[in-house]
């Protein structure tokens, strides 16, 4: 994994978090470079794993999956221990260490009812290390923040890097193709359309037609995960908001749209919006929350936890961070 990229290759990183599939041509007409210099700088970045692609699955489109938003207070000496065994759950998307070393965040997809049970009533109660935690349901993810771009492309760039249908989904009835393209996504998000087809059990054009309603249909957010640093981004942290109710849904899709932003949604509990930021540095960090929160007048509460590492992320385990 890379510790720094150069301009050319910061800005290529970032198309791909914006657009993960995007062709290399594309990338390199949005950009202003050959797409031969895109295939040169690229390439080599998702070989050695300072890119990863990767696909998450939307809990709105499976009834099944609960997702929650767990805050675990733990004893110092073994949070990263137990930050290690959520990290290898398969249905855990997140998990960071936040504040002063003692508490961790975590994003689970649990797999219904029984498994969300099995965790808070049995899991967490018998972990000696855990003092404290507490949950919270997602609600509602606002996707304007899906092409989120570290702040490095124009509105025009992102504009053209864009080939779905936009923020409203469209309707996708669910085909049994589906379950074993979206787990050949998850494995390598710019596996081939043959690729797709091959682990699918189809044909390329369907492949590549199922991909491009389930993306299209927000069933699956297709991601691009790299350590935020490399692209100077050395501030990040969690705002849990409390947002006038009426004023919840305006305020969450502003605020998913700006370019500090990577996430947000509603959730359950005292705060009604989690939202993660990355900022440059603390200063920049500081502007966003006077400037920007600070001037959204239904917001009545703020607690901001600085994130101190990052052990998982869209799924895929951070290296070295087990």
């Amino acid at each position: 994994m890379r510790h720094r990229l150069n301009e050319t290759d910061s800005r290529i990183a970032a198309a791909m978090l914006a657009a993960p599939r995007a062709s290399w041509r594309t990338v390199g007409r949005v950009l202003g470079i050959s797409e031969r210099t895109v295939v040169r700088r690229a390439a080599p970045l998702f070989h050695d794993g300072t890119l990863r692609a990767t696909a998450v699955r939307n809990p709105a489109s499976f009834p099944d999956l609960i997702p929650v938003a767990l805050r675990i207070r733990c004893r110092p000496d073994r949070i990263a221990a137990i930050a290690a065994t959520l990290a290898r759950r398969p249905d855990t998307v997140w998990v960071d260490v936040l504040g002063g070393g003692d508490e961790i965040s975590a994003v689970l997809f649990l797999d219904g009812p029984a498994a969300r049970n099995a965790l808070l009533l049995r899991d967490l109660p018998a972990t000696p290390a855990v003092r404290s935690w507490t949950s919270h349901v997602l609600l509602r993810v606002f996707p304007a923040g899906f092409d989120w771009s570290a702040g490095l492309l124009t509105p025009a760039e992102l504009t053209g890097l864009r080939t779905g249908p936009g923020a409203e989904p469209l309707p996708v009835s669910p085909l049994p193709v589906d379950q074993q393209l979206i787990a050949a996504l998850v494995e390598d998000g710019r596996a081939s359309y043959t690729e797709l087809a091959r682990r699918a059990g189809t044909t390329a054009l369907t492949a590549r037609r199922r991909l491009e309603a389930l993306a299209d249909g927000h069933v699956i957010r297709l991601a691009t995960e790299i350590d935020l640093a490399v692209l100077g981004v050395h501030a990040e942290a969690f705002l849990w908001i409390t947002v006038a109710p009426g004023a919840l849904e305006e305020t969450g899709r502003r605020l998913s749209r700006h370019a500090q932003v990577r996430f947000t949604a509603a959730t359950t509990g005292p705060a009604h919006l989690l939202v993660a930021v990355a900022a440059a540095d603390l200063n920049a960090l500081y502007l966003f929350l006077t400037d920007t929160v600070g001037a959204l007048a239904h917001i009545t509460g703020i607690d901001v936890t600085p994130i101190l590492t990052s052990v998982k992320r869209t799924g895929l385990v951070r290296p070295g961070s087990l």
